[in-house]
């Protein structure tokens, strides 16, 4: 006999033990029973990969037992593999409502939402999810950092302030955490907290190239320590030489230092390497430094294609137009 079907028969005979001792556990209760058989059945079909027949059984399963979160969450994945994604997104809010700390129906509502282009609902599972994933596992950073992610995508700051800050508590020698709660205090305009986190993560892994050129471009942007900062990015470059972002800072570093010819040559050269508002902003800066207005103007309205809401963008070129 081929092991296929020794496989399947002992699957068989294991679901009708499970049936025989579900039905005498439950005596008394003949519709939990019931429930419980049909439930069984679900799964065997759908393992043998008889879908309708999964669908079929969980239904039935669901007309003794209705209160189940289980038995949702399987109809749920079986209506899934049918493509009936609407009917297995409310099946698996029922699991969830049911059973308040899941994880899996918000996993798999995020995954369908997602497919759906339905990027706030995502996230919102996506939220969820971690969120009862950390009370199992207090202590796992991974789930506060993917949490911590989720709450930036939602623009919710403070949130993934406090998220990261808890991180911190647990893993104080992550130099991630610290490089990634910088870049959060830095969009809070906490520029002071900002540098002192880069530090720290420079500090705990010296050859942190993300950071290195954060804090070197930080340092230009604010027009102090400029030898610190040109350190610091050639580090980041000797690190990633080909990083667009990297070049971009040793561009704009020329630029404040009035080597406008040098500015020119490494930020065209970034612009090249990757295709970024902030680069586009800063060639128009330089060409409107060398008398090139035409190609100021042609670079700022790049930038504002990548990135409408540039106001200072929108000043300098009603500026120029004027």
């Amino acid at each position: 006999m081929p092991s296929c079907g020794k496989k399947f028969l002992g699957r068989v005979f294991l679901c009708l033990l499970f049936v025989i001792a579900a039905t005498n556990a439950f005596a008394l209760d003949k519709k939990v029973s019931s429930g419980l058989t049909h439930y069984i059945m679900g799964v065997v079909y759908e393992d043998l990969g008889d879908i309708d027949a999964a669908v079929e059984e969980y239904k039935s399963a669901l007309r003794s037992d209705s209160q189940s979160p289980l038995i949702h969450l399987n109809l749920a994945a079986t209506l899934v593999k049918k493509n009936n994604f609407e009917q297995a997104i409310d099946e698996l809010k029922i699991a969830a409502k049911l059973d308040p700390e899941a994880i899996e129906p918000h996993a798999i509502l995020a995954i369908l939402y997602t497919s759906q282009d339905k990027l706030d609902l995502a996230a919102s599972e996506y939220e969820a999810a971690l969120k009862n994933a950390s009370k199992l596992q207090p202590k796992n950073i991974e789930i506060y950092k993917s949490l911590a992610s989720i709450y930036l995508q939602q623009g919710k700051y403070k949130d993934a302030e406090a998220t990261y800050r808890l991180v911190i508590e647990i893993a104080p020698k992550d130099a991630e955490v610290h490089f990634h709660l910088a870049s959060v205090y830095y969009d809070l305009k906490n520029k002071e907290a900002a540098e002192k986190e880069l530090k720290k993560a420079i500090e705990l892994k010296p050859d942190y190239h993300e950071a290195l050129n954060f804090l070197g471009y930080y340092y230009v942007e604010e027009e102090r320590n400029l030898g610190q900062a040109e350190a610091m990015i050639n580090k980041a470059l000797t690190l990633d030489p080909n990083n667009g972002a990297y070049i971009d800072s040793l561009g704009w570093f020329y630029f404040k230092k009035g080597k406008v010819n040098e500015a020119l040559k490494e930020l065209e050269r970034a612009s090249a390497l990757l295709a970024d508002p902030t680069i586009y902003d800063h060639l128009g800066d330089v060409y409107l430094k060398l008398g090139d207005k035409e190609n100021a103007k042609l670079n700022w309205q790049k930038s504002l294609q990548m990135d409408a809401k540039q106001d200072k963008i929108k000043e300098k070129l009603d500026k120029l137009t004027k």
